[in-house]
């Protein structure tokens, strides 16, 4: 068995970001950033992180780092994530499939859809959080 794994992350844990303590505290390490295949749509919930969620039809191609994980810390940055998020694969526009943290559908409903910016920081340009 692998001991790291690459995880696509899209919002508060890249770089820089309110949880990226998250990672460097399990000792991952950043790789690449990159963007997902054009089959994912994002919402702001309330304001304080993302949920993507992979869809058949509407979808952009969003922003995410790509950061190694040690295997045994998964459970322990999953766990630390805000609710309604959790891991699940992630296609990458290169082809690559990786684990990455999605939305839960129903913690979409009600919420601001944002997929037009193209990623969290691109949201947080046009609100001038960043």
């Amino acid at each position: 068995m692998a001991e790291t794994l690459d995880l696509a992350v899209n919002g508060t844990l890249m770089r820089g970001l309110e949880l990226n303590g998250n990672l460097l505290s399990v000792g991952a390490t950043f790789v690449r950033e990159t963007k997902t295949e054009s089959a994912y749509r994002l919402w702001s919930i309330n304001d304080r992180y993302p949920a993507m969620i992979r869809v058949r039809e509407g979808g952009n191609a969003i922003a995410v780092e790509v950061w190694r994980v040690p295997v045994a810390s998964l459970g322990t940055i999953l766990l630390q994530e805000p609710p309604g998020l959790c891991i699940g694969k992630v296609y990458l526009i290169d082809g690559e499939i990786v684990l990455g943290v999605l939305g839960e559908p129903i913690s979409c409903e009600n919420q601001e859809e944002i997929t037009q910016y193209g990623g969290w920081r691109g949201y947080q340009e046009v609100r001038g959080d960043s």
